[in-house]
């Protein structure tokens, strides 16, 4: 498996379970790629669901990505603060085309004073059901969650005071 290169601009593919595609961010530059995480950020890229509908992201976002965690974190850089949204997902995969990854249902939304809440958990209870997620998926997840919600109050990894910030001014580099 490839990664994409660093400055490269590629796209965010999410599918749900059952292979379909969820949603596409049509362009995010990448800050950083190696085998065990991708870092990239965009700022008002075109976002394509199921559907077809369209919409624009509305504030530059910091993505984080990591091979081993079933988990993904959005960094939204708001007037107020930076505001998280955390999808409980499978570890990434690329190609030449995208960063691509399974989103199950599960999300976390975290607020600048770090305090959070857990959404879509009736969402998550409906897909494991229609779509039959294995037991062994049930409780990956379910440990990915915990592991996630420790890296909230730890401020590990994404959620380190500076991590945001210091991703973004790499992001203007490139958009000089």
């Amino acid at each position: 498996m490839g990664y994409p290169k660093e400055g490269e601009t590629i796209q965010i593919q999410s599918y749900k379970h059952n292979g379909l595609i969820h949603r596409i961010w049509n362009e995010t530059t990448i800050l950083k790629a190696t085998e065990l995480c991708i870092i990239g950020a965009n700022d008002r890229t075109m976002v394509t669901e199921s559907d077809g509908r369209t919409w624009m992201t509305r504030e530059p976002a910091i993505c984080y990505f990591h091979a081993k965690h079933w988990f993904n974190v959005i960094g939204m850089l708001r007037d107020d603060g930076v505001y998280y949204y955390c999808n409980i997902s499978s570890p990434f995969a690329t190609d030449e085309e995208a960063i691509k990854y399974i989103d199950y249902d599960l999300d976390v939304k975290v607020f600048p004073d770090m305090t959070y809440n857990i959404l879509d958990e009736d969402e998550y209870a409906d897909h494991k059901r229609q779509m039959n997620y294995p037991k062994e998926i049930d409780s990956i997840l379910r440990e990915h969650l915990n592991t996630l919600l420790h890296w909230i109050h730890q401020r590990k990894g994404p959620f380190a005071p500076e991590f945001v910030d210091m991703w973004y001014e790499r992001f203007l580099h490139y958009t000089k």
